[in-house]
């Protein structure tokens, strides 16, 4: 039995490895990891570098798509967690002072999607909001690309040297 099971995740490994799936893997986990479920795409993106250099700009472009995508459904969570409110408590939802700051600032504040924690929960009160949905996406992406190139680089410059 114990045989079966080493064999059985040496197979699960070999399936779900980066040089093999590389940049679709990048993008689902960067996908995945922008909703509101806590999974981190850094170590996947940094993997695949780690492993083919040459797939840097790449691995980050496909990751910033990605994680992009996950925040328009975020936003689109949002959008509709706040209609289903609407329509079941017939009332608009009391104004709090973390509401009134993000719509002071409105889509800008989607640059911000990038931090860890507070980022995705920020896509889908943009959403509650009905932050512009264009302006919103814009301002996601550019947070997301400078978190990936800032990320991936210092992985890469902190933990230099070839793949195993």
């Amino acid at each position: 039995m114990e045989a079966w099971v080493e064999r059985m995740t040496q197979a699960l490994l070999a399936a779900l490895a980066l040089p093999k799936f590389g940049l679709s893997a990048v993008f689902v986990i960067a996908l995945v990891s922008a909703t509101l479920l806590p999974l981190g795409s850094e170590p996947a993106v940094y993997g695949l570098v780690r492993l083919n250099p040459s797939l840097f700009w790449p691995a980050v472009f496909v990751a910033t798509a990605g994680n992009t995508i996950g925040g328009m459904i975020t936003w689109w969570m949002g959008y509709g967690a706040e209609r289903a409110y609407e329509a079941a408590a017939h009332r608009k939802p009391n104004d709090h002072r973390a509401l009134r700051i993000l719509q002071r600032h409105g889509a800008k504040a989607c640059l911000l999607s990038w931090l860890p924690g507070v980022g995705d929960p920020l896509c889908a009160v943009a959403g509650w909001l009905k932050l512009p949905f264009w302006p919103c996406v814009g301002y996601m992406a550019v947070g997301k690309f400078l978190r990936y190139v800032t990320m991936t680089a210092a992985l890469v410059w902190l933990f230099p040297g070839t793949a195993p």
